[in-house]
């Protein structure tokens, strides 16, 4: 208001001028406010943008494709996402970026790992809660499940398997909203990892039917800064040269 207030003693607006610009500002604050909340009720442990990504490290990655889920197109379309390659190759980054433009347009976004969601969904078995947290998991417009395959699963005796647990939740969201998978695994391995192969082969054709498929055959970027690091620390701890004696 005082911003606005300013501009008006400076430019001497008329009152319909005067009113359209405080009704913009508070339409602005408001929308600031809701983006906020979007971003801290998401769950995203980090604000990753695709700015930041170093698309020169994965020469190999279509950045067009990357760049047009940016654009959030496959929300309106309840596509998926199922995105894999090693550790370190930058899939996260992509996926909480995508999640950041998603609350930005003031989307409903939930960000996890794997190992969170069904440590959650076991805890709902355990005092009574799971339809109330499947529910919870299945209204976001986009869901991140991230690093499926990293991590291990705790299971007691007699509880469903992981699978089934993340079966239930894939078939609901099916169709009807987007879900982004990455995983540093490879997608045979998930049955051993979920504990149930028929499941997990359940799971991956309903993403086959409806997910955007992007695999990162490239280096590891965490690796490649832990190298140069390396380097810098044993460049500083060499000792020089020692000088000749001209006495």
């Amino acid at each position: 208001m005082v911003a606005c207030l300013s501009w008006a003693e400076a430019d001497n607006p008329s009152w319909t001028g005067f009113l359209q610009r405080v009704l913009s500002h508070a339409a602005g604050k408001k929308s600031e406010r809701c983006i906020q909340r979007r971003i801290d009720g998401s769950g995203l442990k980090s604000r990753k943008s695709l700015e930041a990504f170093n698309w020169n490290f994965q020469p190999g990655l279509d950045r067009a494709l990357i760049e047009d889920l940016a654009g959030l197109g496959f929300l309106k379309r309840a596509e998926d996402v199922l995105m894999t390659g090693k550790a370190g190759t930058g899939k996260s980054h992509i996926v909480q970026a995508i999640a950041m433009r998603a609350c930005q347009a003031q989307h409903r976004v939930r960000y996890t790992r794997c190992v969170d969601l069904v440590a959650d969904l076991y805890a709902g078995l355990a005092d009574n809660t799971y339809p109330r947290r499947l529910k919870r998991w299945c209204s976001p417009t986009l869901l991140i499940i991230d690093d499926v395959g990293l991590g291990q699963l705790k299971r007691q005796d007699g509880e469903p398997t992981a699978a089934h647990m993340l079966f239930n939740l894939i078939d609901q969201r099916h169709l009807c909203a987007s879900t982004a998978l990455t995983s540093n695994i490879k997608l045979s391995a998930w049955g051993t990892y979920l504990g149930d192969a028929t499941l997990a082969v359940a799971i991956l054709d309903r993403l086959a039917e409806s997910a955007i498929r992007i695999d990162i055959d490239g280096p590891s970027y965490r690796g490649h800064l832990a190298e140069s690091r390396a380097k810098k620390q044993a460049s500083s701890l060499k000792d020089p040269e020692p000088k000749e004696n001209t006495s």
